[in-house]
């Protein structure tokens, strides 16, 4: 049975984004919508989380028209999970901008433009079929390439060219990849490709179209494939980068989770493998940067590249310690990194500057600031009770059941890397006798330190509470290392008579 719940987190957006364009002068309604709109997203995230959770995998098929043949929408325990959790980052992220974006950037549609970002963000999520996966990523970049040049400073237009270019090289392969995948198979449905796959067998040509996707969605996660990051993350301010860095890199990690557990898992040895080698490359050169540099922005853009580096090494495991790990450290890493780029941007909006070497002393200006950076930086680092010290754990059992002990060190020894990157901010901006002018003693922050408290509490809380999302990263985890739920739900009794 068809559940209409499923589109909310897609259309709450684009109405509420439509809305503001029509009463573009009217900054304060942008603001109240906007924060509506996030909280009506997480509402509806919530309920499905419930009926997923009693019922099992819920289904949408658009116009009535049953899978494979007409556009479906799929919301499992995972999808369900990451739009919750969308939700409460672009609220947090949001509310920080109110006192951060600037006015003349708030006048050129940023709330609007941001929720269309989370709407292909959302639907990317919630697509049952592959080519929508498409369209969905083509309207969050789309409103990305606004968003990363708004304001149009010297820095933002140089990385937004690189930006785009990158993602039209990519948006590229993904079509080309899809239609191999149409000519050989017949459907985009991605329960149906799992089926046609499993019946064809996954030979050469297979894992040639299966590597071709990797690329696209290397590129787009920036796994191995993250040249471009620092420099575009860098380029907006810190409300755009936090959801940029919380949430972009995340659809192309769930949708190699998500292909690559339903549709290319017959060689393990093969795609995984590679997926592992990706990920211990990423971990090693993203904490070589996080240490090299002594810039705060730098430092925590190096440092998503770790993360996702992370996620996808317990996925690679492909066992059930490892998926486990990975959707915990998912969940984490949506909302560390976006607590990371807030409070970066909160010291550089005190200090003026990002270069650490010429700041010190916020301590004794912003102790509320200070302690909850360090309570990030362990978080972000793994340290227990802190909600990144459950998924390495996971992580780290999981890669070692699977044989690679490897890539499970490779974890190990990039987790001090990254507390040591992060650590240097910490001592460099906080510690030590204040050279900040008088001036900025007196700077009013409370608007920007209540968003990053939420934050701050949530990773707490994440840690300390791990059990009340027990059972729900179980079930996300069981439709992971079993696609039959995932294609029973979707297929149903539509395929008999059709090959299945």
């Amino acid at each position: 049975m068809s559940n209409n719940l499923i589109i909310l987190p897609i259309i709450i957006p684009i109405i509420s984004g439509l809305v503001m364009i029509i009463i573009r002068n009217h900054t304060r309604l942008h603001r109240i919508i906007s924060i509506l709109a996030t909280v009506l997203i997480g509402l509806s995230a919530v309920l499905l989380l419930e009926q997923i959770r009693e019922s099992g995998v819920q289904i949408l098929y658009l116009g009535g028209w049953e899978a494979p043949f007409g556009i479906t929408l799929v919301a499992d325990m995972l999808s369900a999970l990451l739009v919750f959790v969308t939700a409460i980052v672009t609220f947090c992220c949001l509310w920080y901008a109110f006192s951060s974006i600037g006015a003349e950037r708030e006048r050129h549609y940023f709330y609007p433009l941001s929720l269309f970002l989370i709407a292909g963000v959302n639907g990317s999520f919630l697509t049952g079929d592959i080519f929508n996966m498409f369209v969905c990523f083509e309207v969050m970049l789309v409103a990305s390439y606004v968003l990363i040049s708004l304001g149009g400073t010297k820095i933002q237009l140089r990385e937004s060219i690189k930006y785009v270019l990158i993602n039209m090289v990519s948006s590229f392969l993904f079509l080309i990849a899809i239609a191999y995948l149409y000519g050989m198979l017949g459907t985009l449905n991605l329960a149906h490709l799992s089926v046609r796959v499993a019946e064809a067998g996954q030979g050469g040509l297979m894992t040639a179209v299966a590597f071709l996707l990797l690329i696209v969605f290397s590129l787009k996660a920036a796994l191995f494939l993250f040249f471009w990051l620092p420099g575009s993350y860098s380029a907006p301010p810190a409300a755009i980068a936090a959801m940029f860095g919380a949430l972009l890199t995340k659809v192309g990690i769930y949708a190699i989770i998500r292909v690559f557990s339903l549709v290319f898992y017959h060689q393990l040895g093969t795609t995984h493998l590679v997926i592992g080698i990706l990920a211990a490359v990423s971990m090693v050169l993203g904490a070589m940067g996080s240490v090299a540099y002594w810039n705060i922005k730098s430092i925590i853009t190096y440092n998503v590249v770790v993360g996702v580096g992370f996620i996808l090494a317990g996925f690679a495991s492909f066992s059930e310690a490892g998926m486990t790990g990975s959707i915990y450290y998912l969940i984490h890493d949506m909302i560390a990194k976006a607590l990371l780029f807030l409070l970066g941007g909160t010291i550089i909006n005190i200090t003026g500057t990002g270069k650490l070497k010429e700041m010190s002393g916020l301590i004794r200006l912003q102790p509320h600031l200070g302690w909850m950076f360090f309570i990030a930086s362990l978080s972000v680092s793994g340290i227990p009770p802190l909600s990144g010290f459950i998924g390495k754990v996971f992580i780290t059992e999981g890669t070692f059941q699977s044989g690679y002990f490897w890539l499970g060190a490779i974890g190990l020894l990039t987790s001090l890397m990254v507390l040591y990157s992060v650590m240097k901010v910490f001592m460099s901006a906080f510690w030590g006798y204040t050279d900040v002018k008088e001036v900025t003693e007196n700077k009013s922050i409370r608007g920007l330190l209540m968003p990053i408290g939420v934050l701050t509490a949530i990773t707490i809380g994440l840690g300390l509470g791990a059990e009340v999302i027990h059972e729900y990263v179980d079930l996300a985890v069981a439709g992971l290392l079993d696609p039959n739920i995932y294609i029973d739900a979707v297929l149903q009794d539509s395929l008999i008579g059709w090959g299945r």
